[in-house]
C-alpha cells in the first residue's frame, strides 16, 4: 500500500517524511478507491466514481459501434488486449502517461504494446475519451480490415475523427481539417497516382492536400454506399496485380476517368456548404445508450491497482525506474504482494532479455495467482524467445499448455494464436500449426509477421508452390526484417525441396520471427523440436494426421493402452495410444479414462491397431 498522509505528532514527522520520500507516489492517488468496470468489450480501471467509469465505457462502446457500421462489420474484434485506466486528477495521470517536455500532450494517450495496448484518461477533462476517437480507430482496422494503400486508412481516420457524442444523438462526417477550402483552392493528386498500392512521396503522403483528398474520398464512398466496391477493388489490385484503371472498371463498373469526376462533382456539391460551417456535412445517428450497454463493477484492493496503475507506468521510459522501485515494494511487502506485480517486473525483465530473473518474477507470480492468464502468457513468451535465441525449444508441451489457457481466456488474442502455432510448427506438427496460424491471421490481417509464419508452415508441409508464391510477396513487404526473411526462405527453397530440410541459420535469423525447424512427412506435435536430420531414418515412417472433433470415450480396461472413441463430422474412429501416461497432451495436466463429450484436437498416424495411433492430445 502506498503511503497515505495525515496529522502526525511532531517528533514522528521527520520518519514520515523519509518514508513518503522512498515511496512517492501520484498526487491523490493515496487513499482511492479503485473500481473495474467491465462491459461486453472493454474495461476500466478508475479511481473516479462509478457514474464517470460508467460514462467512459459506454463512449468506448458507441465509437466501436460506429466502426462496425461504417465498415459494414457484424463483428469487430479487438485482437489484442486493451487496458483503459481513468484517473480522477490530472496528477495521477501525468504520473504515469509518457509526456512531451514532462507534461501529457493531453487528456488522453494511447500507449501501444507487442503484448498489449494501453489508453490512459484524465477524468478532470470530461471529453478525454474524445482524444482517442483516432488511436482507437486505427487500431480497429489494423485488426477488421485487411492491408490498404495509404489513403483508405487516412481517409477514415480523418473521417472518424470528426465523430462527435452526446447524450442523445451522434453525427459524423463533418470537416475536420477543415479541408474544404484546400480542395476547392489548390490542385488534386491525380487520381490513378492517389489510387495506386505504390507507396506515395513521403513528402506527398504527409501534406495536408493528402489528408483532405483522402478525406474527402473516403466521404464520397461512405455517402454513396461503396465500400463493397472498394473492397472488391483492393482484391484486384492487391491480390490479381491489376492496373488501377483496370481494377476500378471490374470493382465500381465505370472508368477511371469517370470514377475521377464522380469524386470532383460530388465534392464540388458539398465543399461550399463545408466552408459555411465544418458540421454541415456530418450525418446523424442514434448512438448506444447506456440500456444497451450493460455493466458490472469490481472493487479492486488498493494494492492491485497500485500495481496495475504501475503495470502501465512502466511503459514510459521517463516513469519506468520509480514504477519499478514502487512494485518491488509491493513486492517485497507480505501485505501487499500480488501477482500483478511480479508479473510486471518479469515483462520489464523480459524487455531485457534478462530471462533467469524474468523466470523468477514469473514463478512468484504463479504462486499467488497461478489462473492469471497474463502470467501463462508471459511464461510462453519467456520460453519462446528463449528459444529464439538458443535455436533450442525444449520446453514446447509447457509453451502450447500456457498459450491454450490464454486463448480460453482471450479467444480474440491474435499473437497468442501465432506463438501456439510457431510452437506446433517447432515441434514438427505442421498440419495442426496451418489452422491456428490462419485463425491468428483472421485476427490480425495487417501483421506480415503472421503471413510469413504461414509461409514457413507451407514449406515445412511442401506446399511449395503456397509458400513460393506468400514468400514472394512478402519479399516487398513494408516490414525490413520480414522482407529480409522472406527473402533468405526463397533462397533456401530449392535446398529444401532437394533435401527434405532447411539449412541451419545464425542467431539473426530466429530474432528477425523466422521459425527454424527441419521438414519431413513427420507431423508428429512432440515436445522436442526437430533442427537436424536425423542420423537413421526413424522406425516409423507414417505420415501424422490433425483432426478435431468430439472425444466420445475413454477405454483404459488394457492400461496403459487407451482407446478413445471420437467422432469427427459422420464417421466414429478409434485411436489408441500404447501408453496413456505418456501421451502428449495439451491442455490437461494428466491423462483421463473419465473423459466424455470433451471437444479435442488430435494428431495421428494412420492404421496399427485401430483407425490410428495416437501422437498428441488436445483438449479445448
Amino acid at each position: 500500500m502506498r503511503c497515505t498522509h495525515r496529522l502526525a505528532a511532531p517528533g514522528f514527522l521527520l520518519a514520515l517524511l523519509v518514508f513518503a520520500c522512498m515511496h512517492p507516489v501520484p498526487a491523490g492517488a493515496a487513499g482511492s478507491h479503485w473500481i473495474r468496470i467491465s462491459s461486453d468489450h472493454f474495461s476500466v480501471l478508475t479511481d473516479a466514481s462509478a457514474r464517470q467509469g460508467d460514462a467512459v465505457i459506454l463512449r468506448f462502446e458507441q465509437m466501436r459501434a460506429v466502426f462496425g457500421q461504417l465498415l459494414l462489420k457484424n463483428k469487430v474484434v479487438l485482437s489484442e488486449p486493451l487496458d483503459i485506466i481513468a484517473f480522477k486528477t490530472t496528477e495521477e495521470y501525468a504520473a504515469v502517461a509518457p509526456g512531451h517536455g514532462g507534461a501529457p500532450a493531453s487528456s488522453g494517450t494511447f500507449v501501444p504494446g507487442d503484448d498489449r495496448n494501453y489508453i490512459l484518461l484524465d477524468l478532470s477533462d470530461e471529453t478525454s475519451w474524445q482524444t482517442m476517437t483516432v488511436d482507437l480507430a486505427r487500431v480497429l482496422l489494423r485488426y477488421n480490415y485487411p492491408p490498404t494503400p495509404a489513403w483508405f486508412d487516412q481517409g477514415f481516420l480523418e473521417y472518424f475523427s470528426s465523430l462527435q457524442l452526446g447524450d442523445k444523438l451522434g453525427n459524423i462526417g463533418g470537416d475536420p481539417g477543415p479541408f474544404s477550402r484546400l480542395l476547392d483552392t489548390q490542385s488534386w493528386i491525380p487520381v490513378e497516382e492517389f489510387l495506386s498500392p505504390k507507396p506515395l512521396a513521403s513528402t506527398v503522403q504527409a501534406s495536408a492536400m493528402f489528408r483532405a483528398e483522402s478525406w474527402i474520398v473516403m466521404h464520397y464512398l461512405i455517402s454513396n454506399h461503396k465500400l463493397p466496391e472498394t473492397g472488391a477493388y483492393f482484391g484486384l489490385v492487391e491480390n490479381q496485380g491489376l492496373p488501377v484503371g483496370q481494377a476500378v472498371q471490374q470493382a465500381y463498373g465505370i472508368s477511371l476517368q469517370q470514377f475521377e469526376q464522380a469524386i470532383k462533382t460530388y465534392a464540388h456539391s458539398v465543399l461550399p456548404r463545408a466552408a459555411a460551417s465544418p458540421t454541415a456535412l456530418a450525418h446523424q445517428f442514434l448512438p448506444l445508450t447506456p440500456v444497451d450497454v450493460g455493466t458490472s463493477s469490481q472493487s479492486i484492493a488498493e494494492s492491485e491497482a497500485d500495481a496495475l496503475v504501475d503495470e502501465a507506468a512502466v511503459r514510459a521510459p521517463e516513469h519506468q525506474a520509480q514504477a519499478v522501485k514502487n512494485l518491488t515494494a509491493l513486492g517485497n511487502d507480505v501485505k501487499t504482494d500480488n501477482a500483478v506485480a511480479h508479473r510486471a517486473l518479469a515483462w520489464v525483465l523480459l524487455q531485457k532479455a534478462d530471462f533467469q530473473g524474468a523466470a523468477d518474477e514469473l514463478s512468484k507470480a504463479s504462486d499467488r495467482n497461478p489462473n492469471d492468464p497474463w502470467v501463462h502468457y508471459y511464461a510462453a513468451l519467456l520460453q519462446h524467445r528463449e528459444g529464439e535465441a538458443s535455436g533450442e525449444f525444449p520446453g514446447l508441451a509447457n509453451i502450447m499448455q500456457d498459450l491454450r489457457a490464454v486463448i480460453d481466456w482471450d479467444p480474440e488474442f491474435a499473437q497468442a494464436y501465432d506463438m501456439l502455432a510457431v510452437s506446433r510448427l517447432q515441434g514438427g506438427g505442421t498440419n495442426s500449426a496451418l489452422p491456428v496460424m490462419r485463425t491468428a491471421i483472421e485476427l490480425s490481417p495487417r501483421d506480415q509477421t503472421y503471413l510469413l509464419h504461414l509461409a514457413q508452415i507451407y514449406l515445412a508441409g511442401k506446399k511449395w508452390d503456397d509458400a513460393a508464391a506468400l514468400l514472394t510477396r512478402l519479399t516487398s513487404s513494408p516490414d525490413a526484417q520480414v522482407a529480409s526473411a522472406a527473402k533468405q526462405d526463397l533462397e533456401d527453397l530449392p535446398t529444401l525441396k532437394k533435401y527434405g530440410i532447411l539449412p541451419q541459420r545464425g542467431s539473426s535469423a530466429s530474432q528477425s520471427g523466422q521459425a527454424v525447424y527441419s521438414s519431413s512427412d513427420d507431423d508428429d506435435d512432440s515436445s522436442t523440436p526437430s533442427v537436424s536430420p536425423p542420423s537413421a531414418p526413424p522406425i516409423d515412417r507414417r505420415k501424422v494426421h490433425f483432426l478435431q472433433g468430439q472425444l466420445l470415450s475413454v477405454d483404459c480396461s488394457n492400461a496403459p493402452v487407451a482407446i478413445l472413441r471420437i467422432v469427427a463430422g459422420k464417421k466414429t474412429l478409434r485411436f489408441r495410444t500404447a501408453d496413456y501416461k505418456s501421451l502428449l497432451l495439451i491442455g490437461a495436466d494428466t491423462f483421463s479414462c473419465e473423459w466424455r463429450s470433451q471437444p479435442v484436437v488430435v494428431n495421428y498416424k494412420a492404421g496399427g491397431k485401430a483407425d490410428g495411433d495416437l501422437v498428441s492430445l488436445e483438449l479445448r
